[in-house]
């Protein structure tokens, strides 16, 4: 199970961090953990994803500079920190798990998670 928290409403140009804790649920493999949001009628996207070693980031060109992900294995848990958050921002962000067991490889493709939390809606008000 993903537990994902940290939404709420804010106003353009504030911050947020996003937390995702895996719990219940022992995964026998290296894992990378994403982040995907979506809006209503629209597919859900890709904004970040770090690889088992922390290694290894990658970033959707639209959060590029603006966004941070961070992951505590001891935690199972992956972040989030959003920082000039711009109303586009605003959607329902999921985490993700990979479970691809390599130490320091990314994939960015939602068809290629496994496991994906409930969602936390965040909202940027202009």
């Amino acid at each position: 199970q993903l537990q994902a928290s940290g939404g709420g409403l804010v106003q353009a140009g504030g911050s947020l961090r996003l937390s995702c804790a895996a719990s219940g649920h022992t995964f026998n493999h290296k894992y990378a953990m994403g982040w995907f949001r979506q809006t209503p009628g629209k597919e859900r996207e890709f904004v970040a994803v770090i690889s088992w070693s922390g290694v290894v980031t990658t970033y959707a060109d639209h959060v590029k500079g603006r966004f941070t992900i961070s992951r505590d294995n001891a935690k199972n848990t992956v972040y989030l920190q959003m920082n000039t958050l711009k109303p586009e921002d605003t959607a329902v962000h999921y985490c993700a798990v990979d479970l691809m067991n390599e130490e320091s490889r990314v994939r960015v493709d939602k068809i290629f998670y496994d496991f994906w939390g409930q969602g936390t809606q965040v909202t940027v008000s202009s």
